[in-house]
């Protein structure tokens, strides 16, 4: 276990010291009519027609809102193909045959510095909805709701944590992209009508604190927090907790302490809707995993097909099994085959050889109830779910599960405690 550990510290170590290929001309890009939060949706075009770049093709539909579908090539709409979502399942896309000539729609309208200082709360938050922006840590979260609170704010804070194994997404976008993160985070200062922001990152990143605090000497109202190198150390609560010294319960809202996060991808999300009106249409990506090859990380159009990425890093290293995971190891989804799609939440592409581990029963040795951030009983609510005890499932409250993993992870007796905590949490609802 040991040696795994430090396999995988000295990947992620490897990874974040890479810059990244931009690989942002596909043949084809698939852009998901559904997914987690929107189950419904309808097409603005008819196979055969020419979109532009930027250009809002079609609707999704949720509970509470509605979230436009965005072209992120120019080309031809070819019709729609089956591939594995993020979320596990098999989903209808929409197939644009690349023209290379990434012709924008006429929406896309650069503001001035001057334009856009004069943008109200209200006006910010219209323009980050018609950009469909949502949470690109992997939360998928509508960006335009948080916008809407009505509760006073005094501190932006920008999670740069990135705290699960493997994963090096933010690390290079921080290292690349500087001035639209700063850029972002005022804009979101402005919308809020803030005078303070905090980026947090991990302690032990020497190469983000030697250029952030040179950098942030130019901009004294932002302010580099050095926060702890555990997982799940980027959970919004032990975040806020560790950078700011409040102590918040599960369940509750940053906003409830004058507090607004984001992730650090979000941030450049919200510099390019606010100052040339467009969408998240490229995004960052690690592929990385021990059945992998050549680790990288990208720069690729939304859209993308994981396969393409895979053949650039040299493919696998051997025809045994392997373990797909979009996201990160410890809370990204499994999926059957490598047929799946780069979707804006897509933190990474995580291959793994397959490994066989068999369960033992439980031991009740405590593991996973010390290791619950959030302070639940793991193995008691895995028992209430097998006896389908609803009554006990309820007061062991599972809703307050993060699934983090940790329980899977910590268990002596590898038994896939989260999976029996998801579970519960869908018996709680009912």
């Amino acid at each position: 276990m040991i040696a795994k550990v430090n396999h995988i510290a000295d990947t992620k170590k490897l990874l974040g010291a890479m810059p990244t290929i931009r690989f942002v001309h596909p043949e084809y890009v698939y852009l998901a009519m559904t997914n987690a939060r929107c189950n419904k949706a309808e097409l603005f075009i008819k196979e055969g027609d020419h979109v532009n770049m930027c250009q809002v093709i079609g609707i999704r539909h949720a509970a509470f809102f509605d979230q436009p579908i965005h072209a992120t090539v120019s080309g031809t709409f070819v019709g729609l193909e089956k591939h594995y979502h993020r979320n596990g399942k098999l989903t209808d896309f929409i197939k644009i045959k690349n023209d290379f000539l990434e012709t924008l729609d006429s929406s896309c309208t650069t503001r001035s510095d001057e334009e856009i200082k004069k943008l109200s709360k209200d006006e910010m938050t219209q323009i980050i909805k018609d950009a469909a922006l949502v949470g690109l840590g992997g939360s998928s979260f509508p960006t335009y709701v948080k916008f809407q609170t009505n509760v006073p704010i005094h501190t932006i804070l920008i999670n740069a944590i990135e705290c699960e194994p493997y994963i090096t997404t933010d690390h290079r976008i921080m290292m690349e992209y500087p001035q639209r993160i700063i850029n972002g985070i005022h804009y979101a200062m402005q919308a809020f009508g803030v005078k303070k922001a905090y980026i947090c990152i991990k302690s032990k990143y020497k190469d983000l604190k030697y250029v952030y605090n040179q950098l942030l000497k130019q901009y004294p109202e932002i302010e580099l927090k050095c926060v702890g190198n555990f997982y799940p150390q980027g959970w919004e609560i032990a975040m806020v907790e560790k950078a700011l010294k409040i102590k918040m319960q599960p369940g509750e809202l940053p906003s409830k302490y004058g507090v607004m996060n984001f992730n650090v991808s979000t941030v450049v999300g919200i510099y390019k809707a606010i100052k040339y009106n467009q969408p998240v249409t490229s995004r960052n990506i690690s592929v990385t995993g021990d059945a992998i090859k050549f680790p990288q990380n990208f720069r690729v159009k939304v859209g993308t097909s994981v396969k393409e990425l895979i053949n650039l890093c040299g493919g696998y290293k051997d025809d045994g099994n392997k373990v797909f995971i979009l996201g990160g190891p410890m809370m990204g989804a499994a999926l059957p085959s490598d047929d799946c799609i780069i979707t804006k939440t897509v933190t990474s592409v995580i291959v793994l050889k397959e490994t066989k581990e068999k369960e033992e029963p439980c031991v009740r040795c405590g593991s996973c109830v010390l290791s619950c951030p959030t302070g639940l009983q793991p193995v008691l609510i895995m028992n209430a779910v097998k006896t389908l005890d609803r009554e006990r499932i309820k007061a062991l409250n599972p809703l307050r599960c993060i699934e983090c993993g940790l329980c899977a992870y910590a268990c002596t007796s590898k038994i896939q405690v989260t999976d029996f905590i998801r579970k519960a949490k869908v018996i709680a609802k009912l």
